[in-house]
């Protein structure tokens, strides 16, 4: 299906090297957020409190986060939960306060602004259990990455495996960066959304290094950038559908989806977008400046028609 065609093919591998330094610049002020700020982990990973209460009616997760800063909680986080009614507070540990006694804290604040709030549940997660949790996410990201270099080197070839990763830790590293950078709460939904941009990546750089390898086989005259700039090309039209429509749903999550779901959708967005600008101007230059060619996809010469007939009797 294609949404429209281009004629002529878009010289990007022209522009590589001027791309490649964009991505090179941007790549190292996210590393220097993550240096200089470091993600503003949730207390999945801290350790904390995480109370639910319920209301009779809707809920004002404003007025809640006003009462509970007037009180001295500076650090928590309120947000919808299920429905409008109920809500969940999250707390970082404190030192001189166990988990039950600060609930009772946080419920007092809550009654003398609303007597009708009832105190569903109280979970606490130590600050062992988020540094595992926070290992396991590291973890989870590794073995990610390998298997995605494994699988592009099965297919493809070894070149095409490293432009990809290379591809998709730029991808990451920007993500991380802008939470860096902003203080966006690092929570569990937000690792998932990362791992889901690793996906997500990787399939857009599979379906440019598809039609490369296809390329290769057609169009015999043509230079390496050549057939590169003809592989992006020709995948633009259905890069645009694709994306447009992921991007539609996400940023419907981003804007109703409620605070539960908003940094999560924050996360799909921003890998979208630089999942589409790594495939092509990232991967794209690193596999031709691997030096990729066409003996590298085509291991079966294709014998020419009439080819032999000479040494026929």
């Amino acid at each position: 299906m294609e949404f429209f065609r281009i004629k002529h093919d878009i010289p990007f591998m022209r522009y590589a090297r001027i791309t490649t330094i964009i991505s090179l610049v941007t790549f190292m002020m996210a590393v220097g957020a993550l240096y200089m700020r470091g993600l503003n982990l949730s207390i999945e990973f801290t350790g904390g409190t995480v109370i639910e209460v319920h209301y009779p009616h809707a809920v004002d997760v404003q007025n809640l986060r006003t009462a509970l800063q007037a009180a001295g909680y500076h650090d928590v986080t309120i947000q919808n939960f299920g429905t409008t009614q109920d809500a969940l507070i999250r707390l970082p540990t404190k030192q001189d306060a166990s988990s039950a006694t600060l609930s009772d804290e946080v419920m007092n604040v809550l009654k003398a602004q609303d007597a009708s709030v009832e105190r569903r549940r109280v979970e606490f997660v130590g600050p062992q259990v988020g540094k595992e949790l926070y290992e396991g996410g590291g973890l989870a990201l590794l073995l990610v990455c390998a298997g995605i270099m494994v699988y592009l080197a099965m297919r493809f070839e070894w070149r095409f495996s490293i432009a990809a990763i290379v591809a998709n830790m730029h991808d990451i590293v920007i993500i991380l960066g802008f939470f860096a950078f902003f203080q966006w709460e690092f929570s569990l939904t937000v690792l998932a959304g990362v791992l889901a941009i690793l996906g997500y990546s990787v399939n857009e750089s599979v379906v440019v290094f598809d039609r490369i390898r296809e390329n290769f086989r057609k169009m015999r005259k043509a230079s390496v950038a050549e057939v590169i700039d003809n592989a992006i090309t020709r995948t633009m039209s259905r890069t645009v559908i694709t994306h447009t429509m992921t991007e539609l749903m996400v940023l419907s999550m981003l804007f109703f989806g409620g605070e539960a779901l908003f940094y999560f959708a924050v996360a799909l967005t921003i890998g979208i977008v630089f999942g589409i600008y790594s495939s092509v101007l990232v991967a794209s230059p690193i596999v031709m400046w691997l030096g990729v060619d066409r003996a590298n996809l085509i291991s079966t010469p294709v014998k020419k028609e009439g080819e032999g007939f000479d040494s026929q009797p």
